[in-house]
């Protein structure tokens, strides 16, 4: 059986750490910023740790990156 790929967007988009959680940023930062509070800015920049659902999901699109 042929290996399995990793998902490049998925790949670009969250780290896996040593201990197998599952590390990104929050969407809504880029662009049209003026409307949006600097509160909800500030907290956009930050990474932030994914639901234990979303890192099983993450952890199928990046096989051999846990």
């Amino acid at each position: 059986m042929s290996k399995m790929k990793t998902h490049k967007g998925a790949k670009n988009r969250v780290k896996i750490t040593a201990t197998g959680k599952v590390i990104g940023r929050k969407p809504g930062k880029r662009h049209l910023n003026w409307q949006k509070s600097g509160k909800s800015g500030r907290t956009k920049g930050r990474p932030f740790t994914f639901a234990k659902g979303e890192e099983r999901r993450v952890h199928r699109l990046m096989p051999y990156d846990a």
